[in-house]
């Protein structure tokens, strides 16, 4: 089967690919022809999938800078806001 082009994975379509050569690599039952070749798509998966996540922050970012809010606010679970505004 044809492997994807990376730019074309999602995010979690690469975690997922980056963790089985991981597996792969780790048995070490390949040849060493193949772990190169496994290895270098690993290190191209890993690249991208870090301008993806540098791209979502700074997205984060922008959109905080808009609403005025330049500091991330911790998360507040609603079933936990409606448990202690009820009592």
């Amino acid at each position: 089967m044809a492997k994807k082009k990376i730019e074309n994975l999602s995010f979690e379509e690469s975690l997922s690919e980056l963790e089985t050569i991981v597996q792969n690599l780790e048995q070490g039952e390949l040849s060493l022809e193949d772990s190169m070749t496994l290895f270098e798509r690993g290190l191209n998966l890993s690249q991208v999938s870090q301008e993806k996540l540098k791209n979502a922050e700074q997205k984060i970012q922008i959109l905080l800078t808009k609403n005025g809010n330049t500091q991330l606010e911790a998360f507040e679970n609603e079933a936990e806001s409606n448990n202690t505004s009820g009592n």
